[in-house]
């Protein structure tokens, strides 16, 4: 199984960003459409495996928004990490179906917020078709819109570090476990997607995940953390 993987992530990342290629076994990597609502090109519906999520078409370079109180907090998606499966374990699922997880196997479009350290929110996003777990942690952010609310939640830290881990853009943004299995494709959703910035291949680091200390291989090491290179957003 972890061959599998492997194989299937590297089949996925050799694709450009402009080309989708279907993989044998899985759900079309890309089924998406975008609509005008209230003045934005939101992203209503996605639904693709995690991995290409990930690395290929979303949501590196999208525009994460949080409208609060009238006001816009958004920023570039530029870290994120893939969980896929109740193999995968490293993936909360890998436990299978229990109330926790539940928001993970579907449908895709939907937030998975949870808890740790008795402290901190982290923001994932679910991706596989529905009964099929697998969610995208969004690690990092360069803002762009709500520079004086973020500011005034991240105190003391440099704009640099104001939102360059999952916690940290959770208390930027304001995104706590009240957002957990909102539709963010909802029309009306206060969390949601824009088409932001291209990111080629070339432009995105791999590396292993963050923090899989006691996670047995191949888990502990495959690259499915995905890093864009800011400049390429200049």
């Amino acid at each position: 199984m972890g061959v599998f993987f492997l194989e299937l992530f590297f089949d996925i990342i050799a694709a450009r960003l402009s080309v989708y290629r279907p993989v044998p076994g899985l759900a079309p990597l890309y089924q998406i459409r975008d609509i005008h609502i209230h003045g934005f090109n939101r992203i209503p519906r996605f639904q693709q495996h995690a991995v290409g999520i990930s690395g290929t078409v979303l949501p590196l370079g999208k525009r994460l928004i949080h409208e609060e109180n009238g006001q816009r907090l958004a920023g570039l998606i530029v870290e994120t990490e893939a969980y896929v499966g109740e193999e995968d374990q490293g993936c909360h699922c890998r436990a299978g179906r229990t109330e926790r997880t539940e928001v993970m196997y579907g449908p895709p479009g939907v937030a998975y917020v949870y808890f740790v350290y008795g402290m901190h929110w982290l923001l994932n996003f679910v991706t596989e078709e529905e009964n099929s777990p697998g969610a995208v942690l969004i690690r990092a952010l360069q803002m762009e819109e709500g520079l004086e609310v973020v500011a005034e939640r991240r105190g003391s830290q440099p704009p640099e570090r104001w939102t360059d881990g999952p916690a940290k853009l959770c208390q930027a943004l304001g995104v706590d476990g009240s957002y957990n299995g909102m539709d963010i494709c909802r029309p009306d959703a206060p969390l949601y997607l824009e088409p932001g910035m291209e990111v080629p291949g070339e432009a995105v680091e791999r590396t292993p995940r963050i923090g899989l200390n006691s996670v047995p291989e191949p888990w502990k090491s495959i690259p499915w953390r995905f890093v864009a290179d800011t400049a390429a957003f200049s």
